[in-house]
């Protein structure tokens, strides 16, 4: 044997002697990545509740150390902002360029949005056409995005072009709470009500329950119209519903809108013209259940009442008493209502993935996923237990109204 040939064998030994002694051999294989993206307004006014709602979904991805079925994968999560700051609000073209790249990126595979029903009413068909993936919402609560619209016939059902549903969310339509909300009304004493709305999917959407439920429970309803989001003020709007009801103005005033859309400013017109809001109850959905309408409308925000899915923060079943602990030792105290559902919205998303690999099944796969999340039954969460039915839609139905008292939203009572 020449010397080379024995220097290079010496070599290779002594390197396999070095593996060994360090538990070489082969290098274990690299988890593979599932991509899940969050689309959200993160610019303007809802930011408040929205940076919530991610802070929720981060939380919770932690908890599982960014990983699925045994650490064979990796979860990577990017929260995607879908308002520009030209609109101060969600953006019809972001939203639609947001979801066709969501559709486009096949490592993505789990769609978490949006916050604004108008919003998804781009996305669903984009996101449905594409394997389909599964879109989750932490806070949709348009009606017609899941159920079919009377008024519009077969209007759901072309949000779907593969026929199959993939659209889904954790939090009660507005068909609950805008016939809640009427029933509350009613029940302050309210025979008369003045309903605004900001033409948008969601507000006008809850306005028009609140109508027909006002009207079916004997209320009568003065007027309803639109307003002008980008109006300077609504000095006039407010003078001629101040004497809308027979000279008078009405016992109430029921706003369908989100906070985004001047919410702020019409209370604070309100106010100036028609007096505080035990003289005109000024009621409205969760869109303007946030600190953000609180801090726009300053004082004049006292005694306003907003209705919000689910049980107040300290009502929540064991696990969601958990998450508000945990939540709040990362980030401080939570006031937003839709931080829980940002946290059961990844909850489901990460048990669809563990059902899937559970049942020797692809996490990669679009559909498995989108199959998963609506096979899920009786499970356990934060929000308490709760199953999603064949349209997507939770099987929760509380909803707990709040009233601003000394500067914050203060839990009054819980209805079916």
């Amino acid at each position: 044997m020449n010397k080379r040939l024995f220097a290079l064998l010496s070599v290779l030994v002594l390197a396999s002697l070095m593996l060994a002694a360090c538990g070489g051999g082969a290098a274990p294989a690299a988890a593979t990545a599932l991509k899940i993206v969050s689309s959200l307004p993160m610019t303007g006014s809802s930011l408040t509740q929205t940076q919530t709602i991610v802070n929720a979904m981060q939380l919770r991805l932690e908890q599982v150390k960014n990983s699925a079925c045994g650490g064979k994968y990796v979860i990577e999560y990017e929260a995607w902002d879908d308002a520009s700051a030209a609109l101060g609000k969600w953006d019809p073209a972001v939203e639609t360029e947001n979801a066709n790249k969501a559709a486009a990126d096949k490592a993505i595979i789990a769609y978490l949005g949006t916050f604004n029903s108008g919003a998804a009413k781009l996305s669903i068909p984009i996101l449905n056409a594409s394997g389909p993936l599964t879109m989750i919402s932490p806070a949709n609560t348009n009606p017609g995005l899941t159920k079919a619209d009377k008024d519009l016939p077969g209007v759901t059902d072309s949000y779907y072009p593969t026929k199959v549903r993939s659209y889904s969310r954790v939090v009660a339509a507005d068909d609950i709470q805008g016939k809640v909300a009427a029933n509350f009304v009613k029940s302050l004493g309210a025979k008369t009500v003045y309903i605004l709305d900001d033409q948008e999917l969601y507000g006008k959407g809850v306005a028009d329950v609140f109508e027909a439920t006002a009207k079916e429970i004997g209320m009568t309803v003065v007027g309803h119209e639109g307003i002008d989001p980008k109006a300077a003020d609504y000095k006039a709007l407010m003078t001629k519903i101040s004497t809308s009801n027979g000279g008078k103005a009405p016992d109430a005033i029921y706003v369908g809108m989100v906070v985004d859309n001047n919410a702020s400013q019409l209370l604070k017109d309100k106010v100036a013209i028609m007096g505080d809001n035990e003289t005109v109850k000024y009621v409205g959905p969760d869109g303007i259940q946030t600190q953000a309408f609180i801090d726009g409308a300053g004082d004049v925000s006292a005694g306003v009442y907003a209705s919000v899915a689910g049980v107040a923060l300290d009502k929540l079943p064991p696990a969601g008493l958990q998450f508000v602990k945990d939540y709040e030792a990362k980030y401080g105290k939570l006031t937003e209502p839709y931080a829980v559902y940002g946290y059961e919205t990844m909850n489901i998303a990460l048990k669809a993935i563990e059902d899937v690999c559970a049942a020797g099944g692809n996490p990669t796969d679009r559909a498995a996923i989108n199959s998963a999340v609506f096979a899920i039954k009786d499970f356990g969460g934060a929000l308490g237990t709760w199953s999603f039915d064949a349209n997507g839609d939770t099987t929760l139905t509380d909803m707990t109204f709040y009233q601003v008292k000394d500067g914050a939203y203060v839990p009054v009572g819980t209805f079916k």
